[in-house]
């Protein structure tokens, strides 16, 4: 990274805000947050807290999916299913990450563990997607105001 290297207790602002918009919660992105520093030394690199949050936000979305599956069930697409979501997780996380945080593609391919390009293509996607869901709530928000 160009920047100067941030430290973790730096870094708080942006876990909060990458924490919410994943969980929609703020107790659980008060979770989040604390077992993700729990996990970090004060030298812990900047790249390395994120990904540790990325690791924590899973072990904790995989505690909340395991107790909420009916265990007398085996899906047969169930690791399929699961790749998917994690996906969609990942490419949320990309976006939060470049958008939120500021960083750069290389740094976001390292923390998400996927190539570049990849990264690239999850961008654009994912921020498209994001302005098509803002024209649909400004034409909804038009419409209310017009009736």
């Amino acid at each position: 990274m160009n920047e100067e290297e941030r430290e973790p207790l730096d870094l708080l602002n942006e876990l909060y805000s990458l924490g919410y918009w994943m969980t929609g919660s703020l107790k659980k992105t008060n979770e989040l947050v604390l077992r993700t520093y729990r996990s970090i030394q004060s030298d812990t690199p900047e790249i390395e807290v994120f990904r540790i949050f990325r690791e924590v936000y899973y072990e904790h979305a995989d505690r909340i999916n395991s107790t909420s599956k009916p265990t007398h069930c085996n899906y047969p697409d169930e690791e399929l299913l699961e790749s998917l979501r994690q996906q969609e997780t990942d490419k949320k996380l990309t976006v939060l990450l470049s958008e939120i945080c500021g960083m750069n593609h290389r740094a976001i391919s390292i923390i998400i563990g996927k190539p570049l390009n990849t990264i690239r293509t999850w961008l654009s996607s994912g921020r498209k997607s994001i302005a098509e869901g803002l024209l649909v709530i400004v034409s909804c928000c038009q419409t209310i105001m017009l009736a």
